[in-house]
């Protein structure tokens, strides 16, 4: 029997030839390793450029009706991105779903080699290996300090458990809220400002930071813009990414 990364039972419709993602770095993934298998994907879903599917709404409130008429063999989502009543809805249509679940880097590997072979039935695709060569070792000396906002009005940063965090670590950069009883906490300002921080680190999204709207509440703290898409994205981007943060972190 096949299990899913939540451990939920998953019996597939044959092999898969239509899927639909619910995730935009799991769509980026399949459309790398085998485009022709993709037939839906969400609002969200921006890479490739090229990607001609049909859109079926966003992570949060995907259009289930839509999807079912796709008459998908397989359905692709995340415990953290997707809601389970829609995962629910769909399986009580018959449509079977793949759930992943990932918090660091070697979950991520894990959980798209599972994925991809397990659920979808194709060969280990070669970005996956090239992605997992081109990451180091978390550093262990010269790492600085950085609070890591995610969202502003209100300011919500990275805390506990978190794949970005896992990956920044990776290039030297702790998060000071890494320790936090919640993954994605509300810190107001003025405590983000005390907390001690070497570096403010500002993604493009979710909440899109850029040089006018972030460094400036941080005018004590160099800020680093990086690419949010590098930071979070699970999938062929990890191929580039330590290059990409690495240089933004400077």
């Amino acid at each position: 029997m096949l299990l899913d990364d939540l451990g939920t039972p998953f019996t597939p419709h044959g092999a898969a030839r239509r899927v639909v993602s619910l995730v935009p770095s799991l769509t980026e993934s399949l459309a790398e390793t085998a485009p022709e298998l993709l037939i839906g994907a969400t609002d969200w879903c921006t890479h490739p450029a090229e990607l001609r599917v049909r859109r079926i709404g966003g992570t949060k409130n995907p259009d289930v009706p839509a999807i079912v008429a796709l008459r998908p063999d397989l359905v692709l989502a995340n415990e953290e991105e997707n809601r389970l009543a829609d995962l629910e809805a769909l399986r009580s249509m018959g449509v079977p779903v793949w759930v992943t679940r990932i918090r660091t880097l070697e979950d991520a590997f894990a959980s798209l080699r599972r994925m991809l072979t397990m659920a979808c039935g194709l060969p280990e695709p070669d970005w996956l290996a090239a992605a997992e060569r081109a990451w180091p070792t978390p550093r262990t000396t010269g790492v600085r300090r950085a609070v890591i906002p995610i969202w502003r009005k209100p300011w919500m940063v990275l805390g506990r458990d978190t794949f970005a965090g896992d990956l920044l670590l990776r290039l030297g950069v702790r998060n000071l809220y890494a320790g936090h009883a919640e993954r994605y906490p509300k810190i107001a300002l003025p405590d983000l400002l005390a907390a001690g921080a070497d570096l403010v680190v500002l993604p493009d999204e979710p909440y899109r930071f850029t040089a006018e709207d972030g460094p400036g509440f941080f005018p004590a703290i160099p800020a680093a813009l990086v690419s949010g898409r590098h930071l979070t994205w699970y999938g062929p981007s990890l191929v580039e990414a330590p290059s990409v943060l690495g240089t933004a972190l400077g």
